[in-house]
This record gives C-alpha cells, sequence and structure tokens, in this order.
C-alpha cells in the first residue's frame, strides 16, 4: 500500500473511530454506570466485531448490497429499532444500591454482533474498503483492518475512561439518571444521517 493511501488510512481510521457514535455513546455510558473494567468485553466487542466487519465487507458482502437494495433497507429498519432499545435500556438504567453492582454491562458477542447493526460501524467499513483499498484484495482488506484494529480499540477506550471519569459527578441518583437520559437521546440522535 503506497504510504498516502496507508497515511490517509490511519488519519480516518483515526478520526471515525473517535468521534461520536453510538458505539461510543454506549461505552461512554458503560463506562459510567459499570466502570472500565467491567465494560472491558463490550471494548473487545466494539474493536474486533468491526475488524472482522471490515475483512467480510471487502470480501464482497457490500455486493449483496447491490445486488439486492431490499436488504439495505431491511437493514436499516432493524438498525433503528435496535437502536431505539439499547437507547430505552440506557435512559431507564437504574443506579446501584449501596454495595451492589447493578445491571450488567453489554457481552463482547453482543458488542461484536451489534457492529452489523450500526449505522456509523457500515459508513465506515464500505469508506475504508472502497476508498483505502479499491482492489479488494485479500492483503489489502487485511492492511485495513490491522489498521482499523490498532486504533479503534484505543478510541473507543477513551470513551469509556470518559464515562468512568464522570461517576465521580454522578454519584447522585437524579444526576445519574440525567445523564443516562442524556446518553439515550444522543444515540437516538445519532440515527439522523441513517433517517
Amino acid at each position: 500500500m503506497p504510504y498516502d493511501l496507508l497515511s490517509g488510512l490511519v488519519l480516518f481510521a483515526f478520526v471515525s473511530s473517535i468521534t461520536p457514535g453510538p458505539n461510543n455513546l454506549m461505552l461512554m455510558a458503560s463506562g459510567a454506570n459499570f466502570g472500565f473494567r467491567r465494560t472491558i468485553p463490550h471494548m473487545l466487542g466494539v474493536g474486533l466485531g468491526f475488524v472482522l466487519m471490515v475483512v467480510l465487507v471487502g470480501l464482497g458482502l457490500a455486493q449483496i448490497f447491490e445486488t439486492y437494495p431490499e436488504t439495505h433497507t431491511a437493514l436499516k429498519i432493524l438498525s433503528v429499532l435496535y437502536l431505539l432499545y439499547l437507547a430505552w435500556k440506557i435512559a431507564n438504567a437504574a443506579p446501584p444500591k449501596e454495595g451492589e453492582t447493578g445491571g450488567t454491562p453489554m457481552t463482547f458477542l453482543q458488542a461484536a454482533a451489534f457492529q452489523w447493526v450500526n449505522p456509523k460501524a457500515w459508513a465506515m467499513a464500505l469508506t475504508a474498503v472502497t476508498v483505502y483499498a479499491p482492489a479488494q484484495t485479500i492483503p489489502a482488506m487485511l492492511i485495513v483492518a490491522a489498521i482499523f484494529g490498532a486504533i479503534n480499540l484505543p478510541a473507543v477506550s477513551s470513551w469509556t475512561l470518559l464515562g468512568q471519569a464522570m461517576r465521580a459527578v454522578l454519584t447522585n441518583p437524579k444526576r445519574l439518571r440525567t445523564f443516562n437520559w442524556t446518553m439515550a437521546a444522543l444515540l437516538v440522535a445519532s440515527l439522523a444521517p441513517l433517517l
């Protein structure tokens, strides 16, 4: 891969991974509600799930949308419904009682599977494959996936750390509820480009 294409890919991977989107908003909420350690499986699911998505999209999965446009419409509907469900779960997350861990964060498999209904993940994967690996060879796909794997996990981890840092401020149940409702509203707002 030529240097200018590689440097462009690194910049695209960083910017698209660090900016707000459904994954990052949910990780920040998880960091605030469950802490960094309990959110590690969620972070790993996002990072590794997205790497797998890039490889599979690059190997031809995106062509299904071109051949069968109704699958793209079905994916959009499924994405909206699932994101609304997750927003509802975040908004209604109860603060843990004294001595309780309270609730459960998203698991590795749930987070990895979520990439397939995440509109931002689809946009990132399709852009990465078409712009930075136009030949769509297996080595090119692996390079794109490796770059995202190296950049995505530290980027999403920063959102979890931000959420965990907010725990000190969110000790009051009213503030935590306000935070959770705000995160839920932002998650719903992230659907705007899809609609």
